[in-house]
C-alpha cells in the first residue's frame, strides 16, 4: 500500500521525527510505500507531492520545522476540496493518510474520515490543548525555551530594577505561561483561562520590588483583563480555520503597569521563537512513539483515530476525541503557580 503523509498549522519541533519513524517502520516493518504531501491540506488538494523514503528521513531526527512544508489551508473553505483531495488520493494510488497536526488539521481529517478517506491522526501543538492526549510533543521544547529566557531577563530585570513582561504563545490555553512561569520563578502568571486583575498584578509587582527583587510577569497571548476583557489583537483578519491573530498583550500590559505604579516596564515577546529550532530529547522520544503507533494503525486498518499518550502508554483514540474540545488549565492548577505571585 502507498501512504500518504503531511504535517499542517504551525509548525512545531518534532514534527521531523514523527515523519522519520512512520517512514521507517512502515517501510522495513509492513512494507508500505510512502509519498509526502507538501504544505499541509495544500498538498492533496493540489497534488503537490515529494519523494518519502528512508533516504529522504536519514538527518532529520534533531532538526525543527518539518520537511514536508506546512500551511493552515482548509479544504473544507475551497469549492470542490473535498473532491479534488479523494481524486489526488486516488490518481497517486494512496490508500491511506498519515496527518500530522493540532486542532485544525485534524479538525480536517476527522471530517474527511467521516466522508470515507482513511485518515491516521498524530496531535501536535506546542500550546498541548488537545484533549485526547496528556501531552503533545512542541509543547516541552516551547517551555524549556521559554524558561531559558526566563531565566536571563531575571538578571536584567534586577540589574535594571524594572518589570519584565514576558509574552508566551497560548491563544486558549495557558499550558506554556503556567509551565514556563512555574519553572522561570515568574512572579506573576496571567493565562486565558483566568481573566486578571489589573490591580492586583500591580501589587504584586509592588510587593516583588520590596523584596529587592525585579518583578517578572509572564501572561499567554490570549490572556485578557477581566475589566473591558477582550484578546489584544494584531488584526482583525481571520485564517481559514476562522481565527484572529493575536498579539500585544504584553506591551499593553507592561504600559498600564507602569501608568499605574511608575515603575519602568518593559515587554519581551517570544513569539516563533518557541517554535523553531532543536526539539527536546522528550519531544523526539514522544513524536517518535507517536509516529511509531500511527503507522502499526494504518497497518491494521484502524483508521478515523489518533494516537495519544496516556500515562505511560501509546493508545489510539476517535478523532473526535482529540479535536471536540480543548483542554485548559483548570482552577486548581492554577492556585498551585498563585502561591508564588507577588
Amino acid at each position: 500500500m502507498k501512504v500518504g503523509v503531511l504535517t499542517g498549522g504551525g509548525d512545531c519541533p518534532g514534527l521531523n521525527a514523527v515523519i522519520r519513524a512512520v517512514v521507517r517502520k512502515g517501510v522495513t516493518v509492513h512494507g508500505f510505500d510512502f509519498v509526502g504531501y507538501r504544505d499541509g491540506w495544500k498538498g492533496p488538494l493540489e497534488g503537490l507531492t515529494m519523494n518519502l523514503g528512508i533516504k529522504q528521513c536519514r538527518g532529520i531526527l534533531p532538526r525543527g520545522g518539518t520537511i514536508l512544508g506546512s500551511s493552515r489551508t482548509n479544504p473544507f473553505k475551497i469549492d470542490g476540496g473535498v473532491e479534488r483531495i479523494k481524486d489526488n488520493l486516488a490518481a497517486e494510488g494512496v490508500g491511506a493518510l498519515v496527518a500530522i497536526g493540532g486542532e485544525d488539521t485534524l479538525g480536517v481529517a476527522t471530517q474527511l474520515a467521516d466522508l470515507g478517506v482513511n485518515v491516521v491522526g498524530v496531535p501536535k501543538t506546542i500550546d498541548n490543548d488537545l484533549s485526547g492526549t496528556d501531552f503533545t510533543f512542541g509543547f516541552d521544547t516551547a517551555v524549556n525555551i521559554a524558561t531559558e529566557a526566563i531565566d536571563r531577563l531575571h538578571t536584567t530585570a534586577e540589574s535594571h530594577h524594572r518589570v519584565l513582561v514576558v509574552e508566551v504563545m497560548g491563544r486558549h490555553a495557558g499550558w506554556i505561561a503556567l509551565h514556563s512561569g512555574i519553572a522561570g520563578g515568574a512572579s506573576t502568571v496571567l493565562i486565558p483561562e483566568q481573566p486578571f486583575d489589573i490591580d492586583a498584578v500591580c501589587e504584586h509587582v509592588k510587593r516583588r520590588f520590596e523584596t529587592q527583587y525585579a518583578p517578572i510577569i509572564v501572561v499567554a497571548e490570549g490572556a485578557v483583563p477581566a475589566e473591558g476583557g477582550d484578546m489584544t489583537l494584531v488584526s482583525q483578519e481571520l485564517d481559514s480555520f476562522g481565527h484572529v491573530r493575536l498579539g500585544g498583550i504584553g506591551d499593553r500590559l507592561a504600559a498600564e503597569i507602569e501608568q499605574r505604579t511608575g515603575a519602568e516596564s518593559r515587554a519581551v515577546v517570544l513569539g516563533h521563537i518557541q517554535r523553531g529550532g532543536t526539539p527536546t530529547a522528550f519531544d523526539r522520544w514522544l513524536a517518535t512513539r507517536f509516529g511509531l503507533h500511527a503507522i502499526d494503525a494504518v497497518a491494521d486498518g484502524d483508521f478515523g483515530v489518533m494516537v495519544a499518550l496516556r500515562g505511560k502508554n501509546i493508545e489510539r483514540v476517535k478523532l473526535i476525541e482529540g479535536t471536540g474540545e480543548l483542554k485548559l488549565v483548570s482552577p486548581a492548577e492554577y492556585a498551585e503557580a498563585e502561591v508564588f505571585f507577588g
